[in-house]
């Protein structure tokens, strides 16, 4: 029988967001139900709420969590009820070109769920990212479920599913950073300071961190950056060349998303060093680079699609760290919340006040 349960929806452009019944499914083939036991609140969301996605209204909102499968439909056998599972976007075809030629990270043809949540109108609703985990519960695709030891902290576990992925992949999968690297960070949120983290577990003999924001360095610094630099006061391209020898990082990490920064990223790079792009453009903005200074300089500039992550490798893999305390996922929850609280939450994220605000149920 289908469920009714409590979720965060936006309805409209810009309009704050509340919380509504909305009617779960019973799970078809290839899907499973996951009781939602923690969903952290990430910038994305807030991008859905103010129509920077798509215009898909009314959207329920909220993909970053980790939950227990409470269901599943015919067909399934990677996962059963009672499975801990972090949630993940990118549920892998198996069947493409990418998928074909070993690349399941680049899988062109992921996939979600086919039936619809809705609300008790019967209105569908578009989950963020094929997810929608701001609710007591979800549909999914079973695709979307990486089971990981149980052992470890939902509220913890959950933010492997987007923001910390997204950044510890962007260093150690997309950028190589390996041991005795320089590396440079720009833009230290909850994806940047990721990238610290990943930077560090990979043993970079240098990282420097890069923001406007003095509390957000000084997280940084907590979170292994062997040097701060705040962009306000000092040119940071210049300040990295100054703390690598005069030559510039090997990797550079930019995680904003705006070419202003992207040019800084792009020269603060050593002679054939590598550009990370893991933070997310709006589709208006333009980037104008000399096309000498691509060339001369060499190396690679790359993008880094949720840290070109593979799930079903890498969460189990970061969980085990975790547990075994050589990963502190735990630093990155500023506060749990409860889903009436998501709106409030935005604002503080938006301020700059949080790192993660975690929604617990």
């Amino acid at each position: 029988m289908p469920q009714h349960v409590r979720g965060v929806v936006a309805r409209g452009k810009g309009e704050p967001v509340r919380v509504e019944t909305i009617v779960v499914p019973d799970p078809g083939p290839d899907e499973a139900v996951v009781s939602v036991q923690a969903c952290g609140v990430c910038h994305t969301d807030l991008h859905y709420r103010e129509g920077g996605i798509n215009d898909d209204f009314p959207f329920l909102l909220g993909h970053e969590a980790a939950g227990i499968v409470e269901a599943v439909g015919t067909g399934v056998t990677d996962v059963a009820p009672g499975d801990f599972v972090v949630l993940n976007w990118r549920a892998v075809c198996g069947r493409c070109r990418a998928c074909r030629r070993g690349r399941p990270q680049y899988c062109f043809d992921t996939h979600t769920a086919r039936q619809k949540m809705t609300l008790t109108d019967g209105t569908e609703l578009s989950p963020a990212l094929g997810i929608g985990a701001f609710a007591e519960k979800t549909l999914v695709a079973v695709g979307q479920c990486t089971k990981v030891d149980p052992a470890a902290s939902p509220a913890a576990a959950g933010l492997l599913g987007c923001g910390v992925m997204a950044g510890i992949g962007a260093a150690i999968n997309t950028g190589g950073v390996g041991r005795g690297d320089t590396v440079a960070v720009i833009g230290c949120g909850g994806v940047g300071n990721a990238a610290v983290v990943g930077a560090r577990l990979a043993g970079a003999a240098k990282i420097i961190a890069v923001d406007i924001d003095e509390r957000k360095l000084e997280t940084a610094r907590t979170m292994g950056a062997t040097d701060t630099v705040n962009a306000l006061d000092t040119d940071p391209v210049e300040a990295i060349r100054q703390l690598t020898s005069g030559f510039g990082a090997d990797i550079v990490i930019e995680a904003v998303g705006r070419p202003e920064t992207y040019r800084q990223a792009f020269y603060a790079r050593d002679l054939a060093g590598t550009v990370v792009l893991v933070g997310v453009p709006t589709p208006d903005m333009q980037l104008d680079l000399p096309l000498l200074d691509v060339f001369g300089r060499g190396g690679a500039l790359k993008s880094s699609w949720y840290g070109d992550c593979l799930p079903s490798r890498d969460f189990p893999m970061l969980t085990d760290l975790y547990l075994q305390g050589r990963l502190d996922l735990d630093s990155f929850v500023t506060e749990t919340i409860t889903l009436d609280e998501v709106e409030d939450a935005f604002a503080r994220m938006h301020k700059g006040d949080v790192l993660r605000s975690v929604v617990i149920f």
